[in-house]
């Protein structure tokens, strides 16, 4: 893997890194991941496993005929993917390197995730079912990567910056969602678009709620979400921000309101996440049901919390 630098300290800028085996989905996710790394001013960094999938059985054995197969392909794969990663940004100057790996994709770029500032795959790859909502490679890399996770399908737009959709955030109050609106900002920054937070404050329909604690739950949301925001429109000015306060099941309220979004963000876990929980029902709901890219945001974990999101 080569090292990208940048500025007169040469400090090491965390690359995005998108996986590639072939499939349409990732071809997306790397064209997607190309324009935010030139976005970002960091390099793009490639990733394909030539290794057979687990089922061949520990008695399957290759001849070098066959190993060297395996590794033409992958190198041709992300071959291709690197095109596509350049038409993706055009003249905008982008380092793009590659490494086929004779390892599992999943534990990969697990391992890789922590000296990433983002993973970026697509929503099935080539061994998905039709019927599969999510791929087994983008559900695992979700819940275990250390860094955020973009899952992009297919068909998702690569309008890029030039989009003029805004981005959506879920706030929810949690320590989980500190990263997603910290995220939330920098993409809108550099999108040129505007920033959409939203908070459900209650899981159930706001039909259910007694008129008479209506009002005061209601400010204490609003409270919250502001709480949640302050300081950013000092760092951001240019980000216009709108505030939704809902009484509704989250999913449900970030799922309409994605329709007009060009990106949703969402921390690892919610408020009612457990410790040992990988990811929360919120967004692993989310992974299942969007059709626009989502990136799910970590906590304190990875090379871009460390160093800071915005490059």
């Amino acid at each position: 893997m080569t090292d990208i630098v940048s500025g007169p300290g040469r400090h090491l800028v965390p690359p995005v890194m998108a996986a590639v085996d072939g499939s349409p989905s990732s071809y997306s996710a790397v064209a997607w991941a190309a324009v935010d790394a030139s976005m970002h001013r960091c390099g793009l960094h490639l990733v394909n496993s030539w290794v057979l999938p687990v089922g061949f059985g520990p008695e399957a054995t290759l001849s070098e005929y066959d190993l060297q197969v395996l590794q033409d392909e992958a190198d041709h794969r992300l071959a291709e993917a690197t095109q596509s990663a350049r038409a993706a940004v055009g003249e905008a100057e982008l380092t793009v390197t590659t490494e086929a790996v004779d390892e599992l994709i999943v534990p990969a770029l697990v391992a890789r995730s922590r000296t990433a500032r983002m993973i970026v795959v697509g929503s099935r790859g080539l061994g998905a079912l039709p019927r599969g909502l999510l791929g087994s490679v983008s559900t695992a890399v979700a819940r275990h990567a250390r860094c955020p996770v973009a899952v992009i399908h297919a068909d998702a737009s690569l309008d890029g910056p030039t989009a003029e959709e805004p981005v959506l955030v879920g706030v929810d109050g949690s320590a989980h969602s500190v990263p997603a609106v910290r995220l939330a900002f920098d993409e809108a920054a550099r999108r040129q678009v505007g920033l959409i937070a939203l908070h459900a404050w209650s899981d159930t329909s706001g039909s259910a709620i007694p008129r008479q604690k209506w009002d005061g739950a209601q400010d204490s949301a609003r409270a919250l979400l502001a709480e949640n925001l302050a300081g950013y429109a000092e760092r951001y000015p240019d980000v216009a921000v709108e505030r939704i306060v809902t009484a509704d099941r989250p999913v449900r309220s970030l799922l309409d309101t994605s329709v007009d979004a060009q990106l949703i963000i969402v921390g690892s876990r919610g408020r009612g996440g457990f410790s040992t929980m990988l990811l929360g029902s919120t967004s692993n709901a989310l992974l299942h049901a969007v059709d626009i890219p989502i990136i799910i945001a970590r906590t304190g974990e990875g090379a871009a919390a460390s160093r800071g999101v915005g490059g």
